[in-house]
């Protein structure tokens, strides 16, 4: 999908602060409000813009020891995929997850209040599904989480 440098930018600006309204997003890009309306529901129409979402300090709410989880599943079919892939989905802790290739078939990244809630996740609900054959858990001591993503220069433009 080509984006020029208007809807590149529009996408910035509504990475760095979805609340900015289409009258403080057209200023700051100097066109017109229709134009900048008119970008908007183009680019959300082709799915690149995806919602607005406010970001939560986990620490703040009580979640703030985090860890990174890699599971493998035994037998690695389908229906064995798609069944764990909607348990992890149910799960509260469960921030977000990977279905992956490789030795591992899925990461999660999940947020618990302590270490005594990340033990008891793993043991209590995790490792209780036949299905699981390997778990290794990987406490996150920092998370930087890049604010704004934007297309990479294609190889033209390098």
């Amino acid at each position: 999908m080509v984006l020029d440098e208007l809807d590149t930018a529009l996408l910035t600006l509504l990475q760095e602060d979805a609340q900015l309204t289409n009258k403080e997003l057209a200023a700051r890009l100097h066109v017109a409000q229709s134009t900048c309306l008119e970008r908007i529901r183009r680019l959300t129409k082709r799915g690149i813009l995806r919602g607005r979402h406010a970001e939560v300090d986990l620490r703040k709410i009580g979640r703030g020891t985090q860890a990174m989880v890699a599971v493998q599943l035994r037998p690695p079919d389908r229906t064995v995929i798609e069944s764990f892939q909607a348990f992890v989905a149910s799960l509260p802790e469960v921030l977000s997850y990977f279905v992956m290739s490789g030795s591992d078939d899925f990461l999660l990244h999940i947020a618990v209040a302590d270490n005594d809630q990340l033990s008891a996740f793993i043991l209590d609900r995790l490792t209780k599904r036949r299905e699981i054959v390997h778990v290794q858990t990987s406490v996150i001591f920092s998370h930087v989480r890049r604010s704004v993503i934007v297309p990479l220069p294609s190889e033209e433009e390098s």
